[in-house]
């Protein structure tokens, strides 16, 4: 896919940039999703990410980002992933599998400077790697792609035993907890932090506000409806990569929790003083929001930026999206995946054209304006529109 049809501003602020070398400040974390909430345009940052996903990628461009520097390679061949492609599209630098040294030579905020292959802090060289070019990523996913089959072979066999242990997902969905959010006979818009997750609800707004769905954030999702103007009503998974400001904005809180009752985000939630809801399931905690939905008595399902497609549930990196394709299973018929639907429809309207168009429409105006009867007509509609404001304000 073409970095320009991505249409965010920090794609095209990236490619304004010289990209022979990248200065700034260092910020580092070997969780890419943590270091996305702390970057700032301009940062180098230095991560530890095999296998860059694409919706790590998209953070990291919509961040602004002077440079990327991965300790581990961005594309180990395992399958074909997006990431790396889509920084070098955005023309931002990427010095690839430098090693874990890098995190011991280099800290929080102080300026560096990526050269070439080569990492510097002052004079200092503190990281040498490769540097990922649109040709070097261009043979580096073709030679994953020969080895998506085996992936696609031990994803279905993982399917399999998991439809094998948890059957009863199938035939039973999950134990719907004691919630106070009314589901049933609503439309439900089910929000995850997966690819193309912006543009889709600036597509879907026209819906949301026709029919009003109860809005369900899965984690980074939450973060993601406040984005866009909206307000979630519900925030379920492991609270791993959701705001405070989240999770604090009346929302109720459902901690996803394993089958053993352990509950990883438990903790944060009840520091900041708030009584969640468990709902222990596995499989994912986009799986969670879906299910909890359907056994609710949602009549109708809206997803957005949840993965759909084996190189996504790879992107994902966890045995347990095999439970994707049961929850598509059991919630097919009331479910809608908005997936891309921003470009389902694309104007070839150009707003040069639509300008023209307005000024061609005033041309005539103007020139009855100027005849003697277009003043009198003129006058009349002042007047009209004059009585017209007196009643409105008399209403008020």
């Amino acid at each position: 896919m073409k970095a320009q049809n991505r249409v965010f501003s920090a794609a095209r602020w990236a490619r304004s940039r010289d990209p022979a070398a990248a200065t700034g400040p260092a910020r580092l974390d070997r969780r890419t999703k943590n270091l996305v909430k702390r970057l700032k345009p301009g940062d180098v940052a230095i991560i530890d990410h095999a296998d860059l996903d694409r919706v790590a990628a998209d953070s990291l461009i919509r961040c602004q980002v002077s440079a990327v520097v991965n300790a581990a390679p961005s594309i180990s061949g395992r399958y074909p992933n997006p990431g790396p492609q889509l920084l070098v599209e955005a023309g931002i630098p990427l010095l690839d599998d430098v090693g874990s040294d890098v995190f011991e030579q280099v800290r929080e905020g102080q300026p560096v400077r990526l050269d070439g292959e080569t990492l510097y802090l002052a004079d200092a060289v503190v990281a040498k790697g490769t540097r990922q070019t649109a040709d070097s990523v261009a043979r580096d996913m073709a030679e994953a792609k020969e080895g998506l089959s085996d992936q696609l072979r031990a994803f279905v066999m993982n399917t399999f035993e998991y439809i094998n242990r948890d059957s009863e997902l199938l035939v039973d969905g999950i134990r719907l907890p004691e919630l106070r959010t009314r589901l049933a006979g609503k439309h439900v818009l089910v929000v995850a932090r997966g690819d193309r997750y912006h543009e889709d609800l600036v597509a879907l707004r026209a819906y949301i506000r026709e029919f009003k769905p109860v809005m369900i954030g899965v984690d980074g999702g939450a973060n993601a409806l406040i984005e866009a103007g909206y307000w979630p009503q519900m925030v379920i998974g492991d609270m791993d990569s959701v705001s405070d400001e989240a999770l604090l904005s009346g929302a109720e809180v459902v901690v996803h929790a394993y089958r053993d009752g352990r509950a990883p985000g438990l903790p944060r939630v009840e520091a900041l003083g708030l009584e969640p809801v468990i709902c222990p399931s596995d499989g994912t905690s986009e799986d969670v929001g879906v299910l909890l939905a359907d056994e609710a008595g949602a009549s109708l399902i809206v997803t957005v930026g949840m993965r759909f497609g084996l190189v996504e549930f790879l992107d994902k990196g966890r045995p347990g999206m095999a439970s994707a394709v049961l929850t598509r299973i059991r919630v097919g018929d009331k479910m809608v995946d908005a997936k891309g639907v921003s470009r389902l429809y694309q104007s070839r309207i150009s707003g040069r054209a639509l300008i023209l168009l307005a000024v061609a429409a005033m041309l005539p105006v103007l020139a009855l304006a100027l005849t003697p009867a277009g003043k009198l007509y003129l006058g009349y509609l002042s007047l009209a529109l004059r009585q017209l404001w007196y009643w409105l304000t008399g209403l008020l």
